[in-house]
């Protein structure tokens, strides 16, 4: 099978040769450079032949064009942190201008994903990283989104409004410049956060937007739920492919989530666990413990989330041929 057809197979529960399996990472500093984004990705891709491409950003790009500023600090996880806010009073929600997606940060991951596209020729779907309006709002002013959400409900209403509209039009250029799908990712479905109320208002309606300005487009789009203790039963209805969160520290296992979910389930691997410590044998249990969960059906092997920039060649290895030596063998032999 080719990597279209492994997961057109899998996402309709039928047998595979083996599991799809994709990771990701981040490539901090490198991220800020269209070329170098490139160069790292398809490094990355021709390296490991994995069954779909998550291309990787920076995880503050979405905020830069409107001022906020980030850095690099060292995070294990590669991600930049958001250094100065650029919401940091509760009327510059209503004051958020209108952006070029095609310039400035906005511009420059949808330049480099056209490239990456370009070179993989269609071999491999490809997802654009999109973050969800009510995340990118949070990014925007760090932790006083959680006031403003309460004190002032129609200010950030009318941000959210700006931030989806923007959001939209990335995500049209992302489908123009060559990917297949978006990875909304959402870091506020949590319980710990948000009521289930907040959330439907805050979140859920403007996720929807996105999707559905895509989804006539998008064939492989990809909800990613950050966190603990999350909604899934609330977004689990969402028009999407693929459902990603971190399964192995937060409800529901992958069992329980095949009856909650009715498309493709990515996870199964502890990305600060074995694959951060760089224990082969609990990796290739982890696997082997996914598939046994699934019984290999709607399932592509992957991350909670993004792996360690420190993540062993030697730990990739033994997740790549837990998922696909035995599965060949066998195919083979019979």
């Amino acid at each position: 099978m080719d990597h279209w057809q492994r997961l057109e197979a899998a996402r309709a529960g039928e047998a595979v040769d083996h599991a799809p399996i994709a990771l990701w990472r981040h490539f901090p500093d490198e991220d800020q450079d269209v070329r170098t984004l490139v160069e790292r990705t398809l490094a990355w891709q021709q390296r490991w032949d994995f069954d779909l491409v998550k291309f990787m950003p920076s995880g503050t790009y979405g905020v830069e064009d409107w001022g906020a500023v980030s850095a690099f600090q060292g995070q294990a996880n590669g991600a930049r942190a958001v250094v100065r806010p650029a919401v940091s009073r509760t009327q510059e929600w209503t004051a958020l201008r209108d952006l070029d997606v095609r310039t400035g940060a906005y511009g420059r991951q949808n330049e480099a994903l056209r490239a990456v596209a370009q070179a993989l020729a269609g071999r491999v779907p490809i997802l654009q990283t999109v973050f969800s309006p009510l995340t990118t709002a949070r990014k925007l002013a760090t932790e006083r989104l959680f006031a403003d959400l309460r004190r002032a409900p129609e200010a950030l209403h009318a941000g959210l409004r700006r931030i989806t509209d923007v959001t939209i039009r990335f995500a049209l250029d992302a489908l123009d410049a060559g990917a297949h799908g978006v990875f909304l990712a959402t870091q506020l479905a949590s319980d710990r956060l948000l009521t289930r109320a907040e959330y439907a208002e805050f979140g859920r309606a403007y996720d929807l937007e996105v999707l559905g300005a895509v989804s006539a487009r998008a064939r492989w789009s990809m909800l990613h739920v950050h966190g603990e203790d999350i909604m899934f039963d609330a977004l689990a209805d969402y028009p999407v492919a693929m459902a990603n969160w971190h399964d192995r520290v937060t409800a529901p296992d992958l069992r329980a989530a095949l009856a909650r979910f009715p498309g493709l389930l990515v996870g199964g691997l502890d990305e600060n666990g074995a694959l951060a410590r760089g224990a082969t044998d609990a990796v290739a249990s982890e696997v082997r413990d996914a598939l046994a969960q699934t019984g290999g059906r709607r399932l592509v092997v992957g991350p909670g989330c993004v792996v360690p920039v420190a993540v062993t060649d030697a730990a990739l290895e033994a997740a790549v041929r837990a998922v696909r030596v035995p599965r060949t063998r066998s195919a083979v032999s019979a």
